[in-house]
């Protein structure tokens, strides 16, 4: 039965685990592929991107890593909001000396359902001293105007991964930079909390220890423990960072940024770090990769590319 190497085994478990901080924060969307057995939760994995097929299974091995949650809930400034049905997937490179990067889908490593603000409108900017915003508010109750969802988006690739804190308790283990959109009919539709150029920055710890399972299956999903490829299964953590710094709403009104002040004002942003919170309940997250990626290289990526591929139903 094919296994991996030690040094292998140990930057996969830690590059899954870290992954599994992030499981509150992305959804499979309409327009993506199903996949037979074993490869079905990798969906968005992008192994046609150059960095992945360039991986050579020496010097860099090329992996797919998947991370789901039904709920959780984020703290922004007075604000909490409770997350719902949640998709991560990400490329990862490993290297040989212990580092990595990553490869984010070309959609974004982050899809995810909106959710429901408490209180609506009405609760994220009323009541207000300023006249103009008074005169919305008097339009809001028990109206269905008043309703407001609120959307994490990626605004980038994640960075810095910590692989001995993935395997840790209590220490960051990689950053992702997000923003929300902020989504109602008076707050038009560039409402942000947080800009690709100034986003709010996750640096998620583990809280306990995932329980692990590792599956084998052959190239095209089918489960085979003599197969070509491996999957890596982590379930149960959860995950916390409250370290992070939330800045100011932008773009907030139909006559652009005419809504920034009251929303600022009312949910207590600009927020310093220390005053907010992100919370993962129950991760569930896979990683998978070929078990012996030095034999077929320096093709490695490509053979994970062709695998991928021939699992698309």
């Amino acid at each position: 039965m094919p296994r991996f190497s030690t040094r292998t085994r140990l930057a996969t478990v830690s590059a899954l685990t870290a992954l599994g901080a992030l499981a509150s924060l992305g959804t499979a969307t309409a327009a993506d592929p199903a996949l037979n057995g074993e490869w079905a939760p990798f969906t968005r994995c992008p192994v046609d991107s150059a960095p992945m097929l360039a991986a050579d299974g020496l010097a860099k091995t090329p992996q797919c890593v998947v991370s789901t949650s039904a709920g959780g809930s984020i703290k922004l400034g007075k604000t909490t909001v409770v997350t719902g049905k949640t998709d991560l997937q990400i490329g990862v490179v490993q290297n040989a000396d212990g580092t990595s990067s990553v490869v984010a889908p070309p959609s974004g490593a982050l899809v995810a359902d909106p959710a429901t603000v408490p209180g609506g409108l009405l609760g994220l900017m009323c009541p207000s001293d300023v006249p103009v915003i008074t005169a919305i508010c008097r339009t809001l109750d028990d109206s269905g105007l008043n309703r407001i969802t609120a959307t994490m988006e990626s605004v980038g690739a994640p960075y810095a991964f910590d692989q001995t804190a993935g395997i840790l308790t209590d220490l960051p283990i990689v950053a992702l930079p997000v923003r929300i959109h902020l989504e109602n009919p008076l707050l038009g539709g560039k409402c942000y909390i947080g800009t690709a150029s100034n986003p709010i920055v996750l640096r998620p710890k583990n809280l306990n220890y995932p329980e692990f399972g590792m599956s084998f299956f052959q190239g095209d999903g089918t489960p085979d423990e003599a197969g070509e490829m491996s999957r890596i299964n982590l379930t149960g953590a959860t995950q916390n960072d409250s370290a992070f710094a939330v800045p100011a709403a932008t773009g907030c009104g139909l006559n652009v940024g005419l809504i920034n002040a009251a929303v600022n004002a009312k949910t207590g942003l600009p927020s310093a770090a220390g005053n907010n919170s992100l919370t993962l309940d129950n991760t569930r997250t896979h990683l998978t990769g070929l078990n012996a990626p030095g034999t077929v290289a320096p093709d490695a990526g490509r053979v994970l590319a062709k695998n991928w591929h021939s699992a698309v139903k």
